[in-house]
């Protein structure tokens, strides 16, 4: 089977996105997904998402880790195919999606070069879990934070593989952000599950080092700039009595790196 794909690219977090509206990629292949993601012996990607039809939105975001399987919410996945999606569907500038998380609206906010500035609204944050100075947190998929003075020194894959693999967290797995924290913004970088090893950029990981370090009194801002290794974003928040975060939004660019044709 030949399958046309499209690459690109959110803050140097980078996805393989299929157009699979008929159905036809097998979800279950794990180790295809994973010789895709490959980056010496396949395209080479963070993960792989499908855009596929749902009732009641404009599409279904499916992603999928680089391992080969099933991930939870991607907030870089989700600028990547909302900027897809406008090819798919190129009338509309505000796109409501699925994802694993449930339903989520995104906006092409302006032009940016070859791609687009985007807006991602985020579900509901219940109440983080500080331990100690470490916070805890779902912002769509499991996040572990810990702040630290100089984010450029830490040895990111190791310590990150090793919280990551840890009692607590070992069956299910976490994303581990160490974050350093400025005058109103924080820099951010992050272990990712599923990757297993340091991306350029993680949106869900961006978004949770944001609310924690509001959460913890480091910034009193509710809107954060945050800068990765791949590039800058901006979220915002608002903290409730109960001290859960809702009408979060996550702002970054999404730009396709190339397209081509594959056979599966």
């Amino acid at each position: 089977m030949i399958v046309a794909f499209h690459k690109y690219q959110a803050t140097g977090n980078d996805f393989i996105l299929i157009d699979d509206r008929e159905r036809r990629f097998d979800t279950q292949n794990s180790s295809k997904i994973q010789s895709l993601c490959h980056r010496r012996f396949g395209i080479g990607a963070d993960g792989l998402i499908l855009l596929r039809s749902e009732p009641g939105v404009d599409f279904r975001m499916i992603y999928f880790n680089a391992d080969g399987y099933e991930g939870s919410m991607c907030g870089n996945g989700g600028r990547c195919v909302t900027a897809f999606a406008n090819i798919k569907f190129p009338d509309k500038s505000h796109y409501k999606f699925r994802a694993f998380d449930g339903e989520h609206e995104s906006k092409l906010l302006e032009v940016r070069g070859d791609g687009f500035l985007i807006s991602l609204s985020m579900n509901q944050v219940a109440k983080p879990s500080v331990d100690e100075q470490d916070v805890i947190l779902n912002t769509g998929s499991p996040h572990f934070v810990r702040f630290v003075e100089d984010a450029g020194s830490i040895d990111v894959n190791q310590i990150g593989r090793k919280i990551r693999n840890s009692e607590p967290f070992l069956r299910e797995g976490i994303n581990v952000n160490f974050a350093e924290v400025h005058n109103n913004s924080i820099t951010v970088r992050t272990y990712e599950r599923g990757v297993e090893e340091e991306t350029l950029s993680c949106g869900t990981g961006v978004t949770a080092s944001a609310i924690a370090a509001f959460n913890q009194g480091l910034i009193t801002r509710n809107q954060i700039e945050v800068f990765t290794r791949g590039g800058e974003l901006k979220v915002i928040f608002e903290k409730t009595e109960d001290g859960s975060f809702n009408d979060i939004v996550l702002i970054g660019e999404a730009h396709p790196v190339y397209q081509g044709v594959i056979e599966i």
